[in-house]
């Protein structure tokens, strides 16, 4: 019986991301935010944005180029916000963010495509567009990949406004596999955090939990 339920928590915080990134943006942003995720995968499986759609009112753009998840996504009811089966090199977003209405300043984005080195040269591009964000979760691999990546990032954030906030974040209970590095934009006052710190303060229980938006993380 106690293995039952413990399947059971395991399939619910499924429909969670797999660190909560979707807590932290909800934590910083509130309701009725923006994102715009880079490397979609399951509409809902560990997904970063399903809460934020789902639960939280929040518009965004989707981008994931493995045709195989298309089906997941088109009989999935709840999720109306926009998704572009193409490769994240050949959208213009500029003219997405123009032609949906979306301002150039958003509130999360979730930068995970494969290859470690691919998702770094479209954070590049995806800066060098003048796009800002207010939080930004990174998927570096370096549990497999090393520093390189990890590294990288931060010297090209660290240059365009942005630090980082939360480190070694891991997915779920995987506490030596590192593979993600949190940052905010300069004008937003959080202190820094190890991921043991911050989960253990906001998300305990490893599931999405709506509350108000954490007042003393603010914008300058």
């Amino acid at each position: 019986m106690i293995k039952f339920f413990q399947r059971l928590i395991n399939e619910r915080n499924k429909f969670s991301s797999q660190s909560g990134q979707d807590q932290f943006a909800y934590n910083l942003s509130g309701d009725r935010g923006t994102y715009l995720e880079i490397g979609a995968n399951h509409p809902q499986i560990d997904s970063n944005t399903w809460n934020l759609e789902t639960y939280c009112q929040w518009t965004g753009i989707s981008v994931e180029m493995d045709q195989s998840f298309r089906k997941d996504w088109e009989h999935n009811f709840k999720r109306k916000n926009l998704i572009f089966w193409q490769n994240a090199f050949d959208v213009d977003y500029l003219k997405v963010i123009k032609e949906n209405n979306f301002s150039s300043r958003f509130n999360y984005l979730s930068c995970d495509i494969d290859p470690a080195s691919q998702t770094l040269e479209i954070l590049k591009h995806l800066i060098g567009l003048r796009i800002i964000f207010d939080f930004i979760s990174f998927e570096h691999d370096s549990y497999k990949e090393g520093n390189k990546y990890k590294n990288e990032a931060l010297s090209f954030l660290k240059k365009h406004g942005y630090k980082s906030v939360v480190d070694d974040v891991y997915p779920r209970s995987k506490k030596h596999k590192f593979f993600e590095t949190w940052f905010v934009y300069g004008d937003i006052d959080i202190k820094f955090y190890k991921y043991n710190e911050w989960k253990g303060k906001h998300y305990s229980f490893s599931k999405f939990y709506k509350k108000s938006k954490i007042k003393s993380w603010s914008v300058k």
